[in-house]
This record gives structure tokens, sequence and C-alpha cells, in this order.
């Protein structure tokens, strides 16, 4: 049975740093936009505090999470256990995404690793944290990260991705703003 939490504990926090990917999902207030889910990988997550957690957000192809969080900051984080017992952890709270051109980003950014796509870094203040069992996850054996994005973002100049993200960011699939020009 699942159990709520009033906060990351130290058991749940040393359960999360041994998963290697979570899910992201956001949504618009409009009923009839679309509910975005979105994989997330490498070593891209943190805990800041019991009730506060963030994580870096690569360029990428869409802007669906940063336009819902900029009209409404929804958001969900869930992790699954692919290994060893079963769990599904989810982190709802209320999310904000800090450019790099934020004054608060690069103390944040010192948390995690260089990454050449990094546009952004995305904090939730943590408002509900419950597991559920996940007996129907299946199995699954990590075998390495993959590097197809960083090796994309390496071969871009700062301007290249600067261009890339203004030209392809600038609104969700839903016609919500996305990203603003830097």
């Amino acid at each position: 049975m699942g159990k709520i939490y009033q906060q990351i504990d130290a058991s749940l926090s040393d359960w999360l740093a041994q998963q290697q990917m979570f899910f992201v999902a956001t949504a618009p207030l409009s009923a009839d936009g679309r509910v975005n889910v979105s994989p997330k990988g490498g070593d891209s997550f943190r805990i800041l505090g019991p009730n506060e957690v963030a994580y870096q957000d690569y360029t990428g192809s869409g802007i669906e999470t940063m336009a819902h969080l900029r009209e409404n900051g929804r958001i969900v984080l869930m992790f699954c256990a692919f290994t060893g017992p079963p769990k599904i952890l989810r982190l709802h709270g209320r999310g904000e995404a800090i450019r790099r051109d934020d004054p608060r980003y690069a103390g944040l950014a010192a948390q995690f690793p260089a990454h050449p796509g990094a546009r952004a870094l995305v904090r939730v203040d943590v408002t509900r944290v419950s597991d559920s069992c996940g007996f129907s996850v299946p199995l699954y054996e990590f075998q390495q990260p993959r590097t197809v994005l960083d090796q994309w973002a390496q071969g871009k100049t700062a301007d290249e991705l600067r261009e890339y993200r203004n030209t392809r960011n600038g609104q969700s699939i839903d016609g919500l703003p996305g990203w603003d020009s830097d």
C-alpha cells in the first residue's frame, strides 16, 4: 500500500540517489492542452533539502515542461525501481525554470556536473512525497548512459546552441510561450 511522507527523508534520499532515470510530467491549464511526460537521465537530479529538489534541463527538441511551468508551475517527478525491490516514488510540487542568465543559476549549477547542453535548471518546491508498490514495473538492467546529446552539444558553439533554443524552443506544441530569446 502506498505511503505519504512529510518530506524526503534519508532513506528516500538514498533510494533516489540509486535511480538512473526519472520522469517529469506537467500539463497546461487548458482542458484541451496536451499533458507532457519527459524521461530524464544522467547525473541530472539533486535533492536540495527535505522539500526541495532540482534537475538539469538540457537543450532539446521541445519546451513543454518550461512552458507549462511558466504558465502554472505544476510538476511531478516520478522515479521507478527498475532493479531491486519494486517501488515508485512521486514528488509533486511547484516548479520554476532557472535559466542560465538568472543570477541564481551559477550557485545552483555548481551542484551538478558541467553539461554542454544544459539550458536551465528546474527547481521544485515539493508539496507531496508519496510512494506506491511498483509491483507491475518490469525489471531492467542499466547498461550505460547515452552520450548522443553530449556529443551533439559539444559539436555546437555557444552561439549555435543559443540559436537552436531561440528558433526551436520558442513555444510549446499548444502554442504557450516557451523559451525567450537569450
